[in-house]
């Protein structure tokens, strides 16, 4: 029998099962593949990976997007994680939501508790805290939406994949999706933000565009990376295809992004967007500067789409080293303070502490700074 002798880490476990993920292990192009162009098209051409990440945020974030949608199951009858597919894409849905004219043509163990307006596909996306404000101001990205599209387009024009498990969903055939819904779901605080709109059908056919343009490419190389690269995008650093995508930097300790430079009108371009991002930085600093001093004496508030706070402005006492009753401490001592120009005032106070002398302190009174914080009001109640 063998004895631990020190409890052994969860994480190899983790790692273990989320490779053996149906998603891990796909070499199809899947919807969720579709956020980098260059990414989607080295999965379609079968390139190893060659840049292992550190998965542990991903699987904590899959694990509470999993216990999230059972839950919901559950609780409301929710169809969670149904698969879709043609010949172009494949992919599984966070959560359909049936109206009642589809729901009853399901058994009842497929059926809604209360059943939707109109058919909805939803995602479920969970975000940290540090990117929150912009996923309430903003919403989904467009890579984000590219992918709900492809799923929602694949329910409208041929249904559920016909596999075990959900022959049933799949004998509907077309469904009739008329809206989108993506919930965020904060994982640091639990806080929800639901975004929906009507289904567009241009928006859905330019997401089967772009899948159609990555698949007709002849190499991978010849796909547009669609984010800045590592050390600018954590898209990027977490890229399984890092290395086969950026390479090595040369010389070492450059950024990647130096592959990008070739010849002399290459950085001349790059000088012509860095004097143009520097314009739009200067630019908004003073646009900025002039709505604070426009909003000085505003109390704090929602206004609209945007939450108005502040932070200092009031005023605190504390104790700091009264520096003439030091000088006269000195006197009394018969000692000649260090000098430099002026009275070395660190080395006094430290000659006496050394000492045993009190060093002499003085309360002062002032007032912090007062900050402006601008963030989105909340829509949802």
């Amino acid at each position: 029998m063998t004895i631990l002798t020190e409890a052994p880490s969860l994480w190899p476990a983790a790692n273990d099962e989320d490779a053996s993920r149906p998603r891990s292990l796909q070499k199809a192009l899947g919807a969720s593949d579709t956020v980098c162009e260059r990414r989607a098209a080295y999965i379609l051409a079968g390139t190893e990976a060659t840049d292992p990440s550190d998965k542990r945020a991903a699987i904590l974030g899959t694990y509470l997007h999993d216990g999230l949608l059972r839950a919901a199951k559950r609780r409301y009858g929710w169809l969670i994680e149904t698969a879709v597919k043609d010949h172009l894409i494949r992919g599984h849905i966070d959560a359909v939501h049936l109206d009642d004219a589809t729901a009853k043509r399901l058994p009842n163990r497929l059926r809604p508790v209360v059943p939707a307006e109109v058919v909805t596909v939803e995602d479920v996306k969970t975000k940290s805290t540090f990117v929150w404000d912009r996923v309430v101001r903003y919403g989904a990205t467009e890579a984000e939406i590219r992918q709900v599209y492809l799923y929602a387009h694949l329910l409208r024009s041929v249904g559920w994949q016909h596999r075990w498990g959900q022959m049933p969903l799949a004998r509907l055939g077309p469904v009739d999706v008329q809206r989108i819904r993506f919930r965020f779901v904060n994982r640091d605080n639990g806080d929800e933000h639901v975004q929906e709109f009507a289904y567009d059908e241009a928006e859905a056919a330019k997401a089967r565009w772009w899948v159609e343009r990555v698949t007709e490419l002849p190499e991978a190389e010849k796909a547009e990376r669609s984010f800045d690269g590592p050390g600018l995008d954590p898209i990027c650093d977490h890229c399984a295809f890092r290395t086969a995508c950026w390479g090595t930097p040369n010389p070492p300790g450059t950024p990647h992004q130096t592959v990008l430079i070739h010849d002399d009108a290459d950085r001349a371009q790059a000088l012509r967007e860095y004097v143009s991002g520097h314009e739009l930085e200067t630019e908004g600093k003073r646009r900025k500067k002039r709505a604070r001093a426009m909003l000085a004496a505003s109390p704090a508030g929602v206004y609209e789409e945007n939450e108005l706070s502040w932070t200092g402005g009031r005023e605190v006492a504390e104790e700091v080293v009264d520096r003439e009753a030091m000088l006269d401490r000195y006197a009394e001592l018969g000692v000649e303070p260090p000098q430099r120009i002026e009275p070395h005032w660190e080395l006094m106070e430290r000659l006496l502490q050394e000492a045993g002398v009190p060093v002499p302190l003085k309360t002062e009174r002032r007032t912090t700074t007062r900050a402006i914080k601008v963030r989105p009001a909340s829509r949802n109640p």
